[in-house]
């Protein structure tokens, strides 16, 4: 009986698209994070890779800690943040209403979605050349890179995100008196912003991805700056730090997104 019982548990667990209780959902997090705790503890121990190259995780921990008790790392922690927050921004200020205005015109979509695809496949990294010959070397061009990075994605994607609206939508508002400029401001505006909020949500990611790339120009600052600076000396440990730094700062940002969503927008898909 017992057995019956749990094979019907486990069923329950594995629905597509069904909750779980939370409980268990607790114990995936848990369990992923362990498992790649001991799976990396096991590599150091075992010398399946070298000390050098691969140190044990309790000695990065406390490099961790021994990080973050000095000023200046927090210094360069604030740095990198500043620097991904104002090219997030630039994209956001930009990217966004240009997206709402291709998805809303097909005569807009027509010049700006097929350029912006074009240029979305060519590497942030491959722009650094241009961009010091634009800005300089100062925090413009680093600023620029993490931009030019979020901005083509974001753009295309707030545009899809605005053809999808319900043309009913459209249809009922226009029946009721709605002019163009209501219909985008009273309709579709709000209509795409649960999806945008996510949207947002998955270019901060990028930004912080095309963090280290920003600060491969000319940086004498900065958590991607350390990370380099670390791996011309061999200092793994250090390295490690960082990843785990910009891991962890990601990870509060994604959840403060996740949070705002569901406060704003508790009818959308994961705000309940």
């Amino acid at each position: 009986m017992e057995t019956v019982k749990k094979k019907g548990y486990l069923r329950t667990l594995f629905r597509i698209h069904e909750e779980i209780p939370k409980s268990w959902y607790l114990v995936g997090i848990g369990s992923a994070f362990i498992g790649l705790f001991l799976f990396w503890y096991l590599l150091s121990i075992m010398g399946v890779v070298k000390e050098v190259f691969l140190p044990s995780p309790f000695v990065v921990i406390e490099s961790l800690f021994t990080s973050l008790a000095d000023s200046d790392f927090w210094n360069q922690i604030g740095i990198s943040v500043y620097r991904v927050f104002m090219g997030f921004l630039l994209a956001c200020i930009i990217g966004i209403p240009l997206g709402i205005f291709a998805g809303t015109f097909k005569i807009a979509e027509s010049i700006i979605v097929p350029m912006s695809e074009f240029i979305r496949y060519m590497p942030a990294a491959a722009f650094i050349p241009l961009i010091m010959v634009w800005a300089g070397i100062g925090e413009t061009a680093k600023i620029l890179v993490i931009f030019i990075g979020c901005f083509f994605q974001l753009l295309l994607m707030v545009a899809e995100d605005t053809s999808r609206v319900n043309k009913d939508l459209l249809s009922a508002s226009y029946t009721l008196g709605a002019k163009r400029g209501q219909v985008i401001s009273k309709v579709i505006i709000p209509a795409i912003l649960p999806k945008l909020m996510v949207t947002m949500r998955l270019i901060m990611g990028w930004a912080w991805t095309y963090l280290v790339v920003a600060e491969l120009v000319a940086a004498n600052s900065g958590l991607g700056y350390t990370i380099m600076k670390a791996q011309r000396f061999l200092d793994t440990e250090l390295i490690f730090v960082g990843i785990i730094v910009i891991g962890l700062l990601g990870l509060v940002i994604d959840r403060c997104f996740a949070l705002l969503t569901k406060k704003l927008f508790p009818w959308a898909e994961g705000g309940q």
